[in-house]
C-alpha cells in the first residue's frame, strides 16, 4: 500500500504520518508539502530516517507537477491535509485560500481520476457548519447540518467539500470526507491558541484573548483524530462525510487559565483584545455516525491531552523557538538545497 499525504509537514498531517508509519510498517508513505510558513520540515526529521517514508516539495495546485508525481509513484490512497487554515490570515488574503483549498483539491482529484480512480480522502473542518449559539448547549453539528460559513477560510473548505462530493456523484471517484473539531497536541504551529499561550506564558509575555474569551471550541487530541482517519480510509463508506469530535468543549478563556495553572503562571498575564471579525461563538460535534459505523470514540480526555501537550512543548523548546525566530524555514535548504 502506498499513501500520499499532502500537507504532511503541517501539524495534523505530520502526526498522521508518524501514526501510520508506526501502525503500518509495511506501508510506503509519501509526503507532498509546499513548505509555506506553516510547513515545517524539521517536524518530519525522524520520519525521514525511515526507509518507507519519502518527502517531496511541491504545490497541490500545480497540475503538471502533481500529474508527474502520480505517474511516478502510483498511489493507492490520497489523504489531503494540505490547506491554508488560519482564519485571521484568510481575512487578510482570501485568494490564497481559494487557490490552495479549492483548486488544489480539484488538481488532486483530477490526478486520482487520471491515474486509476485512486481512493481519495478530504480532511475538512467543523467550521464549514458555521457556529452554534452559546445558550443552546443541546445543539451539535451532525453530518446533515447545513453548510453556513463565517470566514474566507471556512468558505474555501466548504467549497472543497462540495467539489469532493460532486466528483463522487459525477465521476464515481471513491471519496470520503472527515470534518474535525479543533485539534491540539505535539507539533502544533505556535500561532494557534494553545501553543501560542504556552510559548507566551513561558516567556512571561501577555496572553492575548479575543473579545470576552467565552467562545467555545470542541477540542480533539490529534492522535485520536489520526486514528479516526485511519478507520475512515480503510473501512469508511465511499461518498460519506464523517464528523470527528472530541467531546471536550471549553471556552477560550478556560483553556488559557488551564495552561497558566499547569505552568504555574499568574492570570494577570491575560490581556483581552478586540474580537476577530466574524468570530464563531461555539463549535460542538456529534460523532455518533463514526461511532456507529466504525466504532470510533476519542480516548484522550482534555485533562490528559493538555498535560501531554504542555509536557511536549516543555521538552521540545528548540522546535517552537526555531519557528518563532524563523530559523525553521532554513531547514529545507540545509537538508536538500545545500547538499
Amino acid at each position: 500500500m502506498k499513501i500520499l499525504v499532502t500537507g504532511g509537514a503541517g501539524f495534523i498531517g505530520a502526526n498522521f504520518i508518524y501514526y501510520m508509519l508506526d501502525k503500518y510498517p509495511e506501508y510506503d508513505i509519501v509526503c507532498l508539502d509546499k513548505l509555506t510558513y506553516a510547513g515545517n520540515l524539521s517536524t518530519l526529521e525522524k520520519a525521514m530516517q525511515n526507509a518507507k517514508f519519502k518527502f517531496v516539495k511541491g504545490d497541490i495546485a500545480d497540475v503538471e507537477f502533481v500529474n508527474n508525481l502520480f505517474a511516478q509513484e502510483k498511489f493507492d490512497i490520497v489523504v489531503n491535509f494540505a490547506a491554508e487554515s488560519h482564519v485571521d490570515r484568510s481575512i487578510e488574503d482570501p485568494r490564497t485560500f481559494l487557490i490552495t483549498n479549492i483548486l488544489g483539491t480539484q488538481t488532486l482529484m483530477d490526478a486520482c481520476r487520471k491515474y486509476g480512480n485512486i481512493r481519495y480522502h478530504q480532511v475538512s473542518t467543523d467550521e464549514v457548519y458555521g457556529d452554534l449559539p452559546l445558550d443552546r448547549l443541546d445543539l451539535f453539528f451532525t453530518e446533515t447540518t447545513p453548510i453556513h460559513t463565517s470566514s474566507p477560510y471556512s468558505s474555501s473548505k466548504a467549497g472543497a467539500d462540495l467539489l469532493v462530493l460532486a466528483y463522487y456523484r459525477t465521476y464515481g471517484l471513491p471519496v470520503t470526507i472527515s470534518r474535525c473539531s479543533n485539534n491540539y497536541g505535539p507539533y502544533h504551529f505556535p500561532e494557534k491558541l494553545i501553543p501560542l499561550m504556552i510559548s507566551r506564558a513561558l516567556a512571561n509575555k501577555s496572553l492575548p484573548v479575543y473579545g470576552n474569551g467565552l467562545n467555545v471550541r470542541d477540542w480533539l487530541y490529534v492522535e485520536d483524530h489520526c486514528r479516526a482517519i485511519d478507520l475512515i480510509i480503510h473501512r469508511g463508506k465511499i461518498g460519506e462525510v464523517y464528523n470527528v469530535g472530541g467531546h471536550n468543549e471549553r471556552t477560550n478563556i478556560d483553556i488559557v487559565k488551564i495552561i497558566l495553572k499547569e505552568l504555574n503562571k499568574p492570570e494577570s498575564l491575560i490581556t483581552y483584545v478586540a474580537d476577530r471579525k466574524g468570530h464563531d461563538m461555539r463549535y460542538a460535534i456529534d460523532p455518533t455516525k463514526i461511532y456507529n459505523e466504525l466504532g470510533w470514540l476519542p480516548t484522550t480526555t482534555f485533562q490528559e491531552g493538555i498535560k501531554k501537550t504542555i509536557d511536549w512543548y516543555l521538552k521540545n523548546e528548540k522546535w517552537w523557538q526555531d519557528i518563532l525566530s524563523g530559523e525553521y524555514q532554513n531547514y529545507y535548504k540545509k537538508m536538500y538545497e545545500q547538499k
